[in-house]
């Protein structure tokens, strides 16, 4: 999710569920250690739980840059070991870290040897044409043999060469029972599902056979969907109600203007398309969604920098009479 899960749609996203995990977009181990810190890690306090997703292959840049993570407040980090990038490839690090177990486990250790809060490895269930689900038990086994507890299981296989990510998250077929096998053989560990999973029913039937399930674009496409997140899997509402899509806007157009006025600074400022970006599938399946997203598309009035633009933006939906 590089470029997607920024602070913004994490503090969107927030307000639609209170409880559910938030991961960070892939922060490299060169981009901490050698650019700005407080422009990769800077958060909203609201974001919490939120996990810090790091990139890298080095166990000591990996092991300071987990250090970092936790000083600036993260509750947990996340080592990725599936993005088939060729930009990640070309640092070694990523899905193709699946054929070095051995380098993994050394980053991780050294991580969990750095912080007190988790490490946990995403990853994809193999490489290129490894079809074998003997290769990814024995990755997550060495794995956690040095200790990480949690594993996040893309259940595709990631294809290095030949295929962009939009075509590794789409080709390679779905094996969702080699993440059910990896919680049978490994029942002490916990072990999260990713990978096509759109629907709540989807969710209930994983849940069946794995301790959680990773949302990615969908979340994204359809952030409304986690809605009812908070009182299905976590038993909690607060305030004993949902939220609502007029409340997420409300809360949303003071959070624009905050951030619009503490960025204001002759040119270098937050353009409002930065937060509004994330918000165009709020109205997703209800009438007006179309209009909605055309007026929070509309450049002219984006650079305005006007955050009524997201009232206007509602104002053709019929949410006053379906919320």
């Amino acid at each position: 999710m590089m470029d997607w899960t920024d602070r913004h749609c994490r503090l969107f996203h927030r307000q639609i569920t209170r409880h559910t995990w938030l991961y960070t977009e892939m922060v490299t181990t060169g981009a901490l250690l050698h650019g700005d810190v407080p422009r990769h890690l800077d958060f909203n306090e609201e974001e919490h739980p939120v996990a810090l997703q790091l990139g890298g292959s080095e166990p000591d840049d990996l092991a300071k840059s987990a250090r970092l993570g936790e000083q600036w407040g993260y509750d947990e980090i996340n080592l990725n070991c599936g993005c088939p990038s060729e930009r990640v490839q070309k640092g070694a690090f990523g899905a193709c870290l699946m054929a070095e177990p051995k380098l993994v486990a050394d980053c991780v250790k050294a991580m969990r040897d750095a912080v007190d809060i988790d490490v946990t490895v995403k990853h994809r269930i193999g490489i290129d044409d490894v079809e074998s689900y003997d290769f990814v038990r024995d990755f997550v086994g060495t794995i956690a043999d040095a200790g990480c507890k949690t594993f996040v299981v893309h259940a595709r296989n990631a294809v290095l060469k030949g295929l962009s990510p939009k075509e590794n998250r789409e080709i390679p077929p779905l094996k969702y029972d080699y993440a059910y096998r990896l919680k049978k053989d490994f029942p002490a560990l916990e072990i999260l599902i990713n990978g096509g999973i759109k629907t709540v029913a989807e969710i209930d039937l994983h849940l069946q056979h794995v301790d959680g399930v990773m949302l990615g674009r969908e979340a994204y496409h359809n952030p409304f969907l986690m809605a009812g997140f908070d009182a299905r899997y976590y038993s909690q509402l607060d305030g004993g109600l949902q939220p609502t899509r007029n409340a997420v806007i409300a809360v949303m157009v003071e959070y624009a203007r905050a951030q619009l006025t503490a960025h204001g600074d002759g040119g270098k400022g937050l353009r409002l398309n930065s937060i509004t970006r994330h918000m165009l599938g709020l109205m997703a399946g209800l009438p007006g969604a179309r209009a909605f997203r055309q007026t929070l598309s509309d450049s002219k009035r984006l650079a305005l920098g006007d955050p009524a633009l997201l009232m206007e933006a509602l104002s053709h939906t019929q949410l006053v009479t379906l919320e």
